[in-house]
């Protein structure tokens, strides 16, 4: 086995810009934390500014000198995707790295703002929004990325186009399933168009088992037995080096997608992961992405 990837494998990114999503906490902290640390100017796009503000201090005392800054972003709102993109598009020259980690898991059953079911609204087509208003400056910016988080949930997922907020019938976890398998089927359809496009290449990762705030909206029971098991989870740095790693490593290629080496894929380095044949549907990926486009208003530049 090659020598463990870890966060001191990241290059240095200096003059580079990196948004993450969800960086007020857990992994998306730890990633932000880790690029600001190895040069990068961050942005930390969330939706509690007060937490935000704890995070960006958290990663200044860290690391002294860093440029981190806030930036107000609701993933369940249409409009708030298009207020940030907006923002961000006026106040950033260039960006390196768009890092669509932010997520809710297993919650009960909510409609956003624009009446999406809540996971799916949140996971997959806020960040499909945001990605589309934000690629044109991604394609002016020589080796940009889009590194967007999954889930080995994505496995047992299936896009349910007959039914696809959930309005005839609710779970929790086949809705999750559902917008993580969007997550990387979003993936591999962005990098196929990005091809003759420009050089920006997306990619995508999981945490594995990680000890974040993920398991708050499980069910008590679920959730009881996930608080037991937390021992057994990696860390929230460890579960950040995935996404670090699709995010910086040279020698990744589009559309590949990466997780954590041990068993079932929980904990360990981060090395390839397997993609499940449901993902790899390109006649399924292309009709997601077509019905994303008529949900959220947003076409891409390609």
């Amino acid at each position: 086995m090659s020598r463990p990837w870890t966060v001191d494998d990241i290059p240095d990114q200096s003059g580079r810009v990196a948004i993450v999503t969800g960086s007020n906490t857990g992994i998306g902290l730890e990633t932000a934390k880790a690029l600001a640390g190895q040069g990068a100017r961050v942005v930390l796009a969330v939706r509690n500014l007060t937490k935000g503000a704890a995070a960006l201090a958290r990663i200044t005392a860290a690391h002294p000198g860093a440029e981190v800054t806030l930036q107000p972003l609701d993933l369940a709102s249409l409009r708030s995707v298009r207020e940030a993109a907006a923002q961000l598009l006026a106040e950033l020259p260039r960006v390196d790295l768009l890092i669509n980690n932010a997520g809710v898991m297993t919650t009960p059953y909510e409609l956003t703002e624009d009446g999406f079911e809540l996971q799916l609204g949140t996971n997959h087509l806020g960040h499909f929004a945001l990605t589309g208003l934000l690629l044109g400056r991604l394609l002016e910016t020589p080796g940009s990325r889009v590194a967007t988080m999954s889930s080995v949930g994505h496995r047992v997922g299936r896009i349910h186009f007959d039914d696809l907020q959930s309005q005839r019938s609710y779970s929790r976890i086949a809705a999750y399933g559902q917008a993580k398998l969007a997550n990387i089927m979003f993936t591999l359809e962005l990098q196929r168009r990005c091809v003759t496009s420009g050089t920006t290449i997306a990619v995508a990762a999981h945490p594995g088992g990680s000890q974040s705030e993920l398991d708050r909206n499980m069910p008590r029971t679920a959730r009881v037995f996930t608080r037991l098991a937390m021992p057994l989870f990696q860390s929230a740095a460890a579960g950040a080096l995935p996404l670090l790693r699709a995010a910086t490593d040279p020698a990744v290629l589009g559309g590949q997608y990466y997780g954590p080496h041990g068993p079932l894929g929980m904990r360990g380095h981060p090395v390839l992961a397997p993609i499940s044949l449901a993902a790899q549907d390109a006649a399924t990926q292309a009709r997601l992405w077509s019905v994303s486009e008529d949900l959220t208003g947003v076409r891409f530049p390609l």
